[in-house]
């Protein structure tokens, strides 16, 4: 499962998640039978909130956490001249 580094956590076929962090994102691996890929969301203590509708390879549900830190670094900066018209 995911690393002390990493902000999400990797669930393979096979194992279960032994502890969650509330909001916590995970990536759960589908069966080849089902299609593979990958469930992508956030743990919480009463569900499992699905980020995607769909199921999501593994580099893809990455990029959108690189995307995801990006804006989140940019989210305090402010921009003083802007006028909205």
């Amino acid at each position: 499962m995911g690393g002390k580094d990493r902000n999400y956590q990797v669930v393979y076929r096979g194992e279960t998640l032994e502890t969650f962090k509330e909001g916590g994102l995970v990536f759960f691996q589908r069966s080849k039978e089902s299609g593979g890929g990958y469930w992508f969301g956030r743990t919480y203590p009463d569900c499992f909130w699905i980020e995607f509708e769909r199921p999501v390879s593994l580099s893809e549900g990455i990029q959108y956490l690189v995307g995801l830190e990006r804006v989140m670094a940019a989210s305090d900066e402010f921009d003083d001249d802007f006028m909205l018209e």
